[in-house]
């Protein structure tokens, strides 16, 4: 029996790292916010700044009206994914039994259990737009033959989504590692350096188009 619990339920080391990063964000967040001043301090400043940053991009998305609603919800994915993936800059970050941590991001449970969050909202977005009855009614326009493809096209979109984020982390981690093994002096640290954009894009791309499914979603029916 603890043979079983240790294998299936017991915690993992991804599930532990996951506990830390998200434990990490709250507390920063709090720290951040506890006491609001009219002369922001640092911490405080840098929380505005990205609030701020990530209001304006995802307006121009879903425009000013619907970011309102779903914009906590779109920033915190952000947030939790990027921070995910800068962990692997970190030492001790990998796969193997020696790693101290792992990246969650590199692990397609994660990718999958977000893309699953993304399918979810989505369809409840729609339906409380316009209804369960009319919001199936969408898939059959323009032409009602496309009603089974464009039912897939709402399975494979999460899909991808979570194929996509979990593919190039991991891919990028395999290959850092690599590198590191053949040229361990400068090109690790040129790799690493262009993880911090790559990183970014990787989470800015799954929430531009959760944002974008979102939207398409609640469109008012002409």
């Amino acid at each position: 029996m603890s043979e079983f619990i240790r294998e299936y339920i017991a915690p993992t080391k991804t599930v532990y790292s996951m506990w830390v990063i998200m434990a990490v964000i709250l507390l920063f967040c709090f720290i951040a916010t506890r006491n609001m001043k009219d002369k922001p301090g640092v911490l405080q400043n840098i929380a505005e700044m990205i609030v701020s940053s990530l209001l304006n991009f995802f307006s121009g998305v879903l425009g000013e009206k619907k970011v309102r609603h779903y914009f906590p919800m779109l920033a915190s994915f952000f947030v939790l994914i990027i921070v995910c993936n800068y962990t692997g800059l970190l030492p001790g970050a990998g796969e193997g039994d020696e790693a101290l941590f792992t990246v969650p991001t590199s692990v397609l449970a994660v990718t999958a259990a977000m893309a699953v969050i993304s399918f979810v909202t989505v369809q409840s977005a729609g339906i409380k737009k316009h209804g369960l009855g009319k919001y199936l009614l969408t898939f059959f326009k323009p032409f009602v033959f496309l009603f089974p493809i464009l039912i897939l096209e709402q399975f494979t979109r999460p899909l991808s989504m979570a194929l996509r984020l979990y593919g190039n982390i991991h891919g990028e981690e395999l290959a850092t590692e690599t590198l590191f093994g053949l040229f361990p002096i400068g090109l690790p640290l040129v790799m690493n350096v262009l993880s911090l954009l790559f990183c970014f894009i990787q989470a800015m791309v799954f929430t531009m188009l959760l944002a974008v499914f979102i939207n398409e979603a609640t469109e008012d029916e002409e």
